[in-house]
């Protein structure tokens, strides 16, 4: 069995990468991940994530739904009909299974994700 996990423990190693240049509107972002939990071989992910501002497309297949909450920073998520919403610090959200549209990153941002990822 794991031990309790307190995010204010050091955390573990960062995970650097940029969006697949197909995937981003403009130059790709660097992005920092940081991977506190994984569960059910990779199923259930829960950790912490910086990216530059920059924006990339993103689709979401059906058995993958995330939980987030910024820490520092603001974004903005729009779905292919237009309809965006933004997020600023202490602010949470979910984006659902299924969900395509765009991730925008307009300032600097930091963000503790859940990530749920069934076949």
């Amino acid at each position: 069995m794991s031990p309790i996990l307190h995010f204010s423990d050091p955390a573990p190693d960062v995970v650097e990468d940029r969006p697949a240049l197909s995937r981003a509107i403009g130059a790709p972002p660097l992005r920092l991940t940081a991977e506190r939990y994984s569960a059910d071989s990779g199923a259930l992910s829960m950790g912490d994530w910086e990216c530059e501002p920059g924006a990339r497309r993103i689709a979401f297949h059906d058995g993958r739904h995330e939980f987030f909450q910024v820490i520092s920073g603001r974004l903005r998520i729009v779905d292919t009909a237009g309809n965006a919403r933004e997020f600023g610090p202490g602010e949470a959200g979910v984006i659902p299974a299924g969900f395509i549209g765009t991730f925008e990153v307009l300032e600097r941002v930091y963000k503790r994700y859940v990530m749920v990822d069934r076949p």
